[in-house]
């Protein structure tokens, strides 16, 4: 084991009950903790994403940055599946902002929060 570990990842939202929804049907994983305005989603080996509930939360701006992304997260997706991938994510509330092309092998979409993430085609 290492010395320090990577634990959570943690996005600030308005709602983190919603936006744990959101990632939990998106990636088929569970709610697994609950405490207040901080919500954990559970997946397979030990991966967790988390949300933390902020008053006045004011979302990223993409692709500018006057409300700068801070981060964002990216999910593969097997090509042959990309258009169920896209259709399940908008169907749950994303909203697409950058097509993928024949220069890349990615879609950005934002998130009901409106934090980036991309599905990353794979082959």
């Amino acid at each position: 084991m290492a010395l320090i570990e990577l634990g959570v990842v943690a996005l600030d939202c308005p709602d983190s009950r919603a936006l744990a929804g959101f990632y939990a049907e998106m990636l088929g994983w569970r709610v697994a903790d609950e405490d207040g305005d901080w919500i954990e989603v559970a997946g397979p080996q030990g991966r967790t994403l988390a949300f933390q509930q902020v008053a006045g939360y004011r979302p990223p701006q993409w692709p500018g940055q006057e409300h700068p992304q801070q981060l964002h997260l990216d999910f593969d997706v097997r090509r042959a599946d990309a258009e169920a991938a896209h259709e399940k994510v908008l169907a749950l509330g994303a909203k697409l902002v950058q097509q993928d092309d024949a220069r890349q092998n990615w879609r950005v979409y934002l998130d009901p929060a409106g934090h980036p993430f991309c599905l990353c085609f794979r082959n």
